[in-house]
């Protein structure tokens, strides 16, 4: 079905006015680094939208079509509608996919999360969830997110349908149930990277520890993990670059890739709308500008991506009732904002060189 690519006329989709001659997405490519953000498949139809994205991404991730909500609505069909055109957006701009998420105690349709399923039942049905929908993207979707937020703030496993409510029946084994997902993951598509995604697990922490303790033991005993993903939603205008960057090389060191892969800095907002602080803006740059700095220090850190690039549609105003917003690269208006340039800038100077 993805033969079919769009034609010439989306190619030469209205772009909103740049004001810099070099794209994000060309300065990316010569950095050597993947540049993405998440999308939703109707914004796709909006010029603008479509424009802005294509121009300056090289990497796209759906921010629902390929949750179980959307792809299986009902225990007896899978729709993969929305995600195949986003896949095919990305085919026929250049760019690749990442599939987010296989298994989430959050997410997940009524029938399922409601269905009082014995833990055979679920184990079955993960089972051919993660079967139909990997072949399904297979040679689409260069990488997936396995697991996601499967941690507490504490590093302890989250109680969830998967795990322990009833879980697939490895509730007595921690992380098995973890393992068994990248296993049958791996089986469906072998040429897949595969992720845990986690949020609040950038710098040091019970989390980050876990997370750690997690890849390595699951490297040891041959557990087929490719990488972690951190999100990185940012609420408070600073950040601890050097800590970041310690964490991401000692994930790296493991024999792991990392993707920042949800990024967002929110600033508070006025009533109207509008940064509490007029530095707010430039303050949420150096933030952007000191992550991507982060990870291009180290070659193992492979891809940076937004939750989102535009204001229009970002899910922190509704989610913060109003009191926290513009938290992403491009203005509702898609207008780059000083966080794109600092973006820019940082991409443009590429990696160090080694010594």
């Amino acid at each position: 079905m993805f033969r079919y690519l769009w034609r010439a006329a989306i190619l030469a989709l209205a772009v909103a006015p740049q004001v810099c001659a070099q794209s994000a997405r060309e300065a990316a490519e010569k950095a050597g680094v993947l540049l993405g953000t998440a999308v939703r498949a109707p914004q796709l139809a909006e010029p603008a939208y479509a424009g802005t994205l294509a121009r300056n991404y090289n990497l796209v991730e759906p921010e629902d079509a390929m949750k179980w909500w959307v792809v299986r609505p009902d225990a007896a069909a899978f729709d993969f509608r929305q995600g195949d055109e986003i896949v095919r957006f990305a085919q026929a701009h250049g760019m690749k996919v990442r599939g987010h998420c296989l298994l989430w105690g959050r997410a997940n349709p009524d029938w399922l999360s409601h269905g009082s399923y014995t833990p055979a039942q679920l184990s079955q049905l993960l089972h051919e969830h993660i079967g139909k929908v990997m072949r399904h993207y297979a040679g689409h979707v260069f990488a997936w997110d396995v697991a996601n937020e499967a941690l507490d703030e504490n590093g302890t496993l989250r109680d969830s349908l998967w795990y322990n409510q009833p879980g697939i029946g490895l509730a007595d084994k921690k992380t098995a149930y973890l393992e068994q997902a990248f296993r049958w993951a791996h089986e469906a598509d072998p040429n897949a990277l595969l992720f845990y995604n986690d949020a609040e697990a950038e710098g040091p922490g019970p989390k980050a520890d876990a997370i750690y303790a997690l890849v390595e033991d699951f490297k040891r005993r041959g557990v087929p993990i490719n990488g972690v993903g951190l999100q990185m939603h940012i609420p408070n205008l600073t950040a601890d670059f050097a800590a970041i960057t310690a964490n991401i090389a000692r994930l790296t060191a493991l024999g792991v890739q990392v993707h920042i892969t949800e990024l967002d800095v929110s600033v508070p907002l006025d009533a109207e709308g509008n940064p509490l602080h007029s530095d707010d803006l430039t303050r949420q740059a150096e933030i952007y500008r000191g992550i991507v700095r982060a990870c291009l220090q180290n070659s193992g850190c492979a891809a940076i991506q937004t939750w989102g690039f535009t204001d229009k549609y970002s899910w922190i105003g509704s989610h913060s009732r109003g009191t926290r917003g513009q938290a992403l690269p491009f203005d509702l208006t898609y207008q780059p904002k000083p966080a794109y340039r600092a973006v820019l800038q940082e991409l443009s100077a590429g990696r160090p060189r080694s010594h």
